[in-house]
């Protein structure tokens, strides 16, 4: 059915790997995490990457990760939330499939979030997320092809995500 990679781009916490793993399911398709598959890769918890190695170390292994797709079957790829905001990894989006934004309210993800689950956000005030939020909302929107708005609750979340796949595809 696919003849690209559907890459799921948004801030943490917005719904990416649900409803992308959902999505899969409902098409029969793979489903790949790249913060999942850079762990996988390292041997290492994102914990224990950013701890040891840095951020920038594990934005390195997205983009690798990002470019080991180009040879697999189409996909739908949750992406960190930090992935886009390389300019080189949002090409690397771009030639490979298209991008849809999961856009989720900053309350609604504040509300919810588990930030001690989040290397990058441990020990963050939720006014440390808004600023997050703040600083990355802009590459969500300028590299996404398209945007789903995440703020209705799983349920519709996901049958809109997989309404529109099947649209595009």
């Amino acid at each position: 059915m696919l003849t690209m990679h559907v890459f799921l781009v948004g801030m943490a916490g917005g719904g990416k790997t649900s409803l992308g793993k959902k999505l899969a399911s409902n098409l029969g398709l793979p489903f790949i995490d790249t913060d999942y598959k850079v762990c996988e890769l390292m041997g290492m918890s994102e914990k224990e990457i950013y701890n040891n190695l840095g951020e920038a170390f594990f934005r390195s292994a997205e983009t690798g990760v990002l470019m080991n797709l180009a040879g697999i079957i189409p996909s739908i790829i949750s992406t960190g939330g930090g992935l886009p905001t390389l300019k080189e990894n949002v090409v690397l989006m771009q030639n490979q499939g298209i991008i849809i934004h999961i856009d989720r309210p900053i309350d609604q993800i504040l509300s919810d979030i588990k930030l001690d689950r989040r290397p990058n956000l441990e020990g963050a005030s939720p006014e440390d997320v808004v600023d997050l939020y703040n600083k990355r909302i802009g590459y969500y929107r300028a590299c996404a092809d398209y945007t789903l708005d995440n703020s209705y609750g799983f349920k519709m979340g996901a049958a809109n995500l997989t309404k529109l796949v099947k649209i595009l595809f």
